[in-house]
């Protein structure tokens, strides 16, 4: 029996549990230490709080203090943590690493170091003792994959990346079923540009929905989603010339990672309720105050981007003028300016 230990008891870190156990293995889900009264709850009712769904059999919840023992004798570690949790999780992590043993991560984003673009498999082999760095080869979970119906078996398509065909292979026969089909790729530049991106532009395509709803629309099949599609075509053109400007392929942006994941985002979810927050005319401030502490990635990787785009623009790796659509969401996501989408310049060559 494989003893798999996931670092993160959030949703998707809950959800990844059940194919697994599914799977015959013995899952070790070990909440960090914000995750304390999800674990409690898991271990009280076996739901959780805010999935509202139960832990398959062959899952067992543990608070952080327990992680050293519980990651003894893992043969996988998963790292189900945000984003800005990859630091402690690397801390951690670094004293129970060792050779062989693979680490899957189901954190998307990307670092900033320097000039450059760091997908995060990278920033965790590198936060890896030395002994063991050369010899392990973090894994990327992409999407499309909504954590509360990965839960509950709905059938599911993810992308494995990493820079190591022998690892991923390992992996994708670790986790496979019959509902949860990981394929794989060597692109990770590509697939964790798309992965990290899709949350910022879902926030845009999420917009026209609060335009239409501001101008006293209400939801049906009259509403403003021809904008809403060319919003979305446009996402996918600019994921594609970022991922080539960080050294990607554009093809990324064509399939589960980038289009796929931009369609399950937008289909839900905390990202598509505030750029609707942001469509209907409320200030930066007042549609974060509304969201009452919900995690934006989309901030996070919008912050990055604007740091890292004059880096790419002045190395010629990206041209000037690329990605109107992401500058003007940087604009209104960072700065509070009204939404004015750019619709002269979406497709045009740039």
């Amino acid at each position: 029996m494989t003893k798999i230990a996931i670092l993160g008891a959030g949703m998707m870190g809950t959800a990844l549990a059940t194919p697994l156990a599914d799977r015959g293995h013995d899952v070790r889900l070990v909440g960090t230490p914000l995750d304390g009264e999800v674990v409690r709850a898991l271990r009280e009712s076996g739901l959780h709080p805010k999935m509202g769904t139960s832990l398959p059999d062959g899952v067992t919840p543990h608070d952080v203090s327990e992680l050293p023992a519980v990651a003894e004798d893992a043969d996988v570690l998963v790292l189900g943590v945000s984003s800005a949790g990859i630091p402690w999780a690397c801390e951690a992590l670094g004293p129970l690493a060792r050779r062989g043993r693979p680490i899957a991560m189901i954190t998307k984003g990307l670092v900033l170091d320097g000039e450059r673009l760091v997908p995060l498999p990278d920033v965790v082999q590198r936060a890896l003792p030395e002994p063991v760095r050369d010899e392990t080869f973090p894994v990327a979970v992409a999407g499309p994959c909504i954590a509360g119906e990965l839960a509950r078996r709905v059938p599911s398509v993810v992308v494995l990346t990493g820079r190591h065909q022998a690892t991923l292979d390992r992996l994708r026969a670790l986790f496979e079923t019959d509902y949860y089909v990981p394929l794989t790729s060597l692109d990770v530049e590509g697939v964790e540009v798309c992965a990290a991106l899709k949350n910022a532009f879902a926030m845009g395509v999420a917009l026209p929905s609060g335009m239409h709803e501001g101008r006293g629309g209400a939801p049906g099949s009259v509403a403003m989603h021809n904008l809403e599609s060319a919003v979305f075509a446009q996402a996918v053109i600019e994921m594609s010339r970022v991922a080539v400007a960080v050294g990607g392929r554009a093809e990324a942006a064509l399939g589960p990672p980038g289009a796929g994941d931009l369609d399950v985002t937008c289909n839900g979810g905390r990202t598509g309720r505030f750029g609707r927050l942001l469509g209907l005319g409320l200030g930066r401030d007042e549609a974060i105050r509304r969201m009452e502490g919900a995690t934006l990635e989309c901030l996070e990787i919008l912050a990055v981007l604007r740091r890292a785009v004059p880096a790419l623009e002045s190395s010629g790796r990206l041209a000037p003028g690329a990605l109107p659509l992401l500058t003007h969401l940087m604009e209104v996501a960072l700065d509070g300016r009204p939404v004015s989408l750019p619709l002269e310049r979406f497709g045009a060559t740039a």
